[in-house]
């Protein structure tokens, strides 16, 4: 490849190429650079067989009524689900009556009151802080917690939880999120297998060190996950701390995904959903037959997930496996088939799935989003005020970023 351009992209997920796009309607040269084989990051979608599309990362739209991607990803020809999830729902009530599912939603309801009024207070601490003492439904929010902050409570900011915006309105694509977030990427000029291995932003033009040698470029815009900066895995010059520490304070959470073939499948509902049990906190949250087809998709977040993962492969699966014998009887167990097992923890370029702010570091997304020097611009689902964890936030991470470099290199 060439050794100059005008800007260099590190990482090809939603905000790289969602910067690339931003950028290719100006007279600049534009280069992403990204350490993996494909495109897409943390949505990445896999087909055990061509007709079963599996998100193993990111699966769904979420503030899907205000979600910028929802009209480019139908433009590009992909169908996207509008059906509701059934996430706060026990499909048939198995294990968990209806009169206790409604006391469970009215103390998830009442933490999410304290939790505004607390954030409001001004005063940063542990959301676990403010669980109900004694209440029957704590290992159950924290559960929750661990799915969608992929973090419990205990590590979660007030403040950052609740600077998060959403409208409650989750769509999927049928062909697979990872799928169309990569099609977007299509004629943008990326560089696979070319990890970002030093940055020189005191020189000029900035120099960047690569697995495939050297190259220089006017301005530089960094979306890569926040281990990758906490832990220095990218050296600066001059160096970054407080780029670094910034990133110590949005450490990457943890949520894996097991899917699992499902024979003989409709006598269990379409888009139903369990929890595996709901008197712990180490527990899966499943979706039985998504978009009516014949496999269940298994959900694990949080210390447990991580747990699964350090015990290697397999380990998630069986847990998985388990828990739905137990809710749905020992019969159940030769009607399902192993497919897919992800580890986001392990894999290098990501080392987890999305960021949460530690309490009292809910300051430390503005301090990672602010440009530096007007040279180097930084992006990511991390550095999103109130779309932090998502696709979407990425996605306009990546165009807030394109927009500031536009205006520093501009005469």
């Amino acid at each position: 490849m060439r050794d100059d351009f005008d800007v260099a992209i590190v990482g090809a997920g939603a905000a790289g190429l969602a910067a690339a796009r931003r950028l290719s309607g100006h007279p600049l040269t534009v280069v992403v650079l990204e350490a993996r084989d494909r495109t897409g990051g943390r949505a990445h979608t896999l087909r055990p067989r061509p007709d079963l599309p599996l998100d193993a990362g990111a699966g769904w739209l979420h503030s899907a009524d205000v979600n910028p991607l929802v009209p480019l990803i139908e433009a590009a020809g992909f169908a996207i689900d509008r059906g509701q999830p059934a996430w706060e729902k026990q499909a048939g009530n198995q294990d968990f009556p209806p009169a206790d599912q409604d006391a469970f939603g009215e103390a998830f309801a009442a933490f999410d009151r304290r939790l505004e009024e607390a954030s409001r207070a001004g005063r940063d601490r542990p959301a676990a802080d403010l669980l109900a003492p004694d209440c029957r439904w704590n290992v159950l929010i924290d559960a929750v917690s661990a799915y969608y902050n992929g973090a419990e409570f205990d590590r979660v900011s007030v403040k950052d939880y609740a600077a998060y915006e959403d409208t409650d309105v989750n769509w999927r694509v049928r062909e697979g999120y990872g799928a169309a977030v990569a099609a977007l990427g299509a004629g943008v000029e990326v560089v696979t297998g070319c990890a970002v291995q030093a940055i020189d932003h005191g020189a000029a033009p900035i120099r960047l060190i690569t697995a495939k040698g050297a190259l220089t470029a006017r301005a530089a815009v960094l979306t890569a996950p926040t281990p990758h900066l906490a832990e220095g895995r990218i050296a600066f010059t001059p160096d970054l701390p407080d780029k670094r520490e910034a990133a110590v304070g949005l450490p990457l959470g943890l949520a894996n995904k097991v899917f699992l073939g499902l024979d003989d499948a409709h006598d269990l509902p379409a888009d139903g959903h369990l929890f595996g049990r709901i008197d712990r906190t180490e527990t899966g949250s499943y979706t039985s037959r998504p978009f009516s087809r014949p496999y269940i998709e298994g959900f694990l977040g949080g210390r447990h997930a991580r747990g699964l993962e350090g015990d290697g492969a397999g380990a998630a699966t069986a847990f998985a496996v388990e828990e739905l014998v137990g809710l749905l009887g020992s019969g159940v167990r030769r009607r399902l088939a192993p497919l897919i097992e992800t580890a986001w923890a392990s894999d290098p370029w990501s080392l987890g799935a999305y960021s949460h702010a530690l309490p009292g570091r809910a300051d430390a997304r503005a301090v990672l989003a602010a440009p530096t020097d007007g040279r180097l611009f930084w992006a990511g689902e991390a550095t999103s005020a109130t779309a932090f964890s998502t696709v979407h936030g990425a996605w306009e991470s990546g165009e807030r970023a394109a927009d500031e470099v536009l205006a520093a290199l501009r005469p």
